[in-house]
């Protein structure tokens, strides 16, 4: 049985950076879901957007491929996305498929919260 994906935002740091936690499975069934929480963060908030992964159980293409459009409209607009939490496999994955080479991986919140 397929776990949906659930996506939320929270804002750390005196409510200057966003923090989109996705849970369950990341399908083309999320893209939605995650575009719209992503276009939820005011303008001047997207410099610097952490996805936290810690409850992600699957991702697939269409979920790497949302990912992949992500990355590049927050890059073409200045801003960046920080991936937190990723398991071993979910890392091996994104690096194979090249998205380390765009994005910083932290291995936990409490480190990602800790960078500047």
């Amino acid at each position: 049985m397929a776990e949906d994906c659930k996506v939320s935002i929270e804002f750390e740091k005196g409510g200057v950076l966003p923090i989109v936690h996705i849970s369950g499975e990341i399908t083309s069934e999320a893209e939605d879901d995650i575009n719209q929480v992503y276009d939820s963060i005011p303008n001047d908030k997207r410099t610097r957007v952490l996805l936290n992964f810690s409850e992600t159980s699957y991702i697939n293409s269409a979920g790497i491929a949302t990912l992949i459009s992500l990355i590049t409209r927050s890059s073409e607009n200045q801003g960046k996305i920080e991936f937190v939490g990723l398991n071993s496999h979910f890392r091996k994955v994104m690096d194979i498929v090249g998205l380390t080479d765009f994005v910083l991986i932290h291995d936990n919140l409490q480190t990602a919260l800790s960078t500047t």
